[in-house]
């Protein structure tokens, strides 16, 4: 018998609805200019403590930048929640595999080491979404 995830299957729409609460709770604090002003000091005084770097001095484009991504990942995480299908955690997983590839790159470029823990959980959520859409994890349908 195989075990394998389908992504018609309940628990992978559980898997989605996982993922969505991921990202509403770590990036609601980007969402906004004041918001982000606090989770920015508060990251960059763990990374100081943990000795794993700290992030630049705020700037409004960073802060822009910052706000556009944590509002359309807030949208995005609310879909999943209201209205989880399999398409989403397709759409899901391919953009955490993006993602993950651009934190990598901003952790060549020297941004803070505590990115490593955000890297590694974006990483995690993109192989279980991608995994049950390729060939050779899916199981063969059953005709009847």
């Amino acid at each position: 018998m195989t075990t394998h995830l389908r992504p018609t299957d309940l628990r992978y729409l559980r898997l989605v609805r996982a993922s969505a609460w991921y990202d509403l709770v770590v990036t609601a604090g980007f969402a906004t200019p004041w918001t982000y002003a606090l989770l920015h000091d508060a990251l960059s005084a763990l990374g100081r403590a943990w000795g794993l770097g700290t992030l630049p001095p705020l700037d409004p484009i960073q802060t822009l930048y910052a706000n556009l991504m944590g509002s359309v990942v807030v949208v995005w995480a609310v879909l999943r929640l209201a209205r989880p299908l399999p398409l989403h955690g397709l759409l899901d997983g391919t953009a955490r595999a993006l993602f993950t590839g651009w934190q990598a790159y901003a952790l060549t470029q020297g941004a803070p080491r505590f990115l490593w823990l955000f890297l590694a959980v974006e990483a995690t959520f993109a192989v279980l979404q991608l995994a049950p859409w390729y060939s050779p994890f899916r199981r063969p349908a059953v005709r009847e």
